[in-house]
């Protein structure tokens, strides 16, 4: 079995979804004919025509209101904007049409749309192509956030958020895009949405953490591990709206210890979420003070201080230390 990477999973996915249900389109600024930006959407006009294969203006909001209208009608438009910095300009028919539009029906309409968006910092890009803004699309009651971290779960993840009935935010790290590849076996590779992936299992402490940090975070464990001999446990929590809570209250209920790796700055983002929800449910089992390891709270630099600004291996590392050592 070949191992790919993450464009490859989601290029696959959509073909085979795109292959079983006439009713899967996909739309957004050069997604046709050129393929995407990243190469995502590769190979999806040759195949299956411009009528499913739609490139559009230069125009997130029209963009998403027709995809609105296309969903409500029984489609299943798959959005791409193109980068995340971009996506703002779609805000008002998300927040106002897409996640209200079963409430406001009663029922009648629902909305199955995707919005796919490259987001996130570490390959030298501009600062509206290098921002990790999840927190704006969970805020949102009505609109579910996922974003993967692997070759293994990207495919998976894209496939269960085009089938989902409600609006999906599909945030993909795009430093996670071709920088390393896995072996995926698609019949074993299930990830439901709203379902966090124990990665490694532990006692002495959790780390948590989402997108292209876990990688990262991964590396820090691996030297905590070789240093002290602890065994923390590694949960990727995919679905950042609606949260695992179980799965993260379980976990730090059994290691009395927690780390939580955000890329997005430190100030109203999921890891001050997560410290509250286990400040509710698992706060008299805590031996040490949760950790948050964040980029600083100002807007993203450029190119030659991306690197400083972004969380390293070595700041996980030093709040895991000095988690298990309080």
């Amino acid at each position: 079995m070949a191992k790919i990477n993450m464009v490859t999973s989601l290029n696959t996915a959509l073909h085979d979804i795109m292959a079983s249900d006439d009713t899967v389109l996909v739309m957004g600024e050069d997604v046709g004919v050129n393929g995407g930006v990243f190469r995502v959407t590769d190979g999806l006009y040759e195949k299956f025509g411009r009528k499913r294969v739609l490139d559009t203006p230069i125009a997130e909001s029209a963009i998403l209101g027709a995809a609105i209208g296309m969903a409500m009608a029984g489609l299943k438009p798959v959005v791409e904007m193109q980068f995340s910095g971009f996506s703002y300009l779609m805000m008002h028919q998300l927040e106002g049409n897409a996640s209200r539009m079963r409430t406001r029906s009663r029922g009648q309409f629902t909305v199955p749309l995707v919005v796919r968006m490259p987001y996130g910092g570490g390959v030298r890009a501009l600062e509206h192509h290098s921002e990790s803004k999840e927190v704006y699309w969970a805020h949102t009651p009505g609109v579910k956030v996922v974003i993967p971290s692997s070759p293994a779960n990207a495919g998976p993840l894209l496939t269960a958020a085009i089938q989902d009935p409600d609006p999906v935010v599909f945030m993909e790290p795009k430093r996670s895009y071709r920088s390393f590849k896995e072996t995926v076996d698609k019949e074993k590779n299930t990830f439901a949405i709203g379902k966090a992936h124990v990665k490694e299992t532990g006692k002495d402490i959790t780390i948590i953490s989402w997108g292209a940090m876990m990688r990262d975070t991964i590396k820090a464990v691996e030297a905590v591990k070789s240093k002290t001999g602890f065994q923390p446990e590694i949960i990727d929590l995919l679905t950042i709206s609606p949260m695992d809570v179980d799965t993260i209250v379980a976990s730090v209920k059994k290691t009395g210890r927690c780390v939580v790796v955000q890329e997005a700055q430190q100030s109203f983002g999921p890891a001050s979420e997560i410290i509250a929800v286990i400040n509710d449910q698992a706060l008299m089992y805590l031996e040490a003070p949760v950790r948050r390891v964040t980029m600083y709270d100002v807007v993203m630099p450029l190119f030659a201080r991306e690197q400083l600004y972004m969380p390293k291996v070595s700041d996980i590392d030093q709040a895991i230390t000095e988690t298990l050592n309080f």
